[in-house]
């Protein structure tokens, strides 16, 4: 089992506040945090947003809700995921999550955390070698080897990103990568852009008022895609 930590903010400069624009009538954060509780290798769930004042309506909102939040540095966001790591005793396997995938996949996430475990290597991600769609990135890796980044990760490029500093230095930490047998590296299914949104607000539509626990397959089969370049 594993603890997933989500890191979100307000202050995202292409699509400002895009964790709480509305899909199918709540948060795009509520509507990921509800398809990750459906993950079957997570036993925990813990949001990880920033001290800064932009942040208050995101936390005030999910304090309400009773999610287990934390709040550290805006930029350093490893930092803020070290100290997510220590507020809640989080040890063991950590999955690293963003807030701007509400299209994200459970069974995804729980294929990564058990292909770490089988290995037993410290990291895994299906983003270094991508075939999956953006959108459904994942990361997991082992808490020693993020306490250990933590200690020695300097770069500021390294402290925002969280976990460069492990899968930079393959003579330091094993490496291993999620891949399927299709290749749907094209496929937008973020939200960066207010485009990108238009495309989850449209999925969310097609799907969420008939199958609230739609998966990935039924958003392939809409008539509709959104690629990147």
């Amino acid at each position: 089992m594993a603890t997933a930590i989500l890191q979100a903010r307000m202050s995202s400069t292409r699509l400002p506040g895009k964790v709480m624009k509305p899909l199918a009538g709540a948060p795009m954060i509520e509507r990921q945090l509800e398809r990750l509780r459906r993950c079957g290798t997570l036993d925990r769930l813990v949001v990880a947003t920033s001290e800064d004042a932009t942040d208050d309506p995101l936390a005030a909102h999910l304090a309400g809700l009773g999610v287990d939040l934390h709040r550290g540095p805006l930029d350093d966001v490893l930092g803020r995921f070290l100290g997510a790591m220590d507020a809640f005793g989080i040890d063991g396997d950590v999955v690293r999550l963003t807030a701007d995938c509400p299209l994200a996949d459970p069974g995804v996430i729980d294929d990564g955390v058990r292909l770490r475990a089988r290995l037993g290597v410290d990291y895994v991600s299906n983003g270094r070698r991508r075939t999956y769609p953006h959108g459904l990135d994942m990361e997991v890796f082992t808490a020693d080897a993020l306490r250990a980044a933590g200690r020695e990760a300097t770069d500021a490029y390294d402290r925002e990103h969280v976990t460069p500093f492990i899968y930079h230095h393959p003579e330091r930490f094993s490496l291993a990568d999620l891949v399927q047998d299709r290749d749907e590296s094209r496929l937008r299914w973020t939200v960066d852009t207010p485009e990108d949104y238009d495309f989850v607000e449209r999925v969310y539509a097609a799907l969420y008022p008939t199958n609230p626990a739609f998966t990935s397959d039924d958003v392939r089969a809409l008539p509709f895609q959104h690629y990147g370049s």
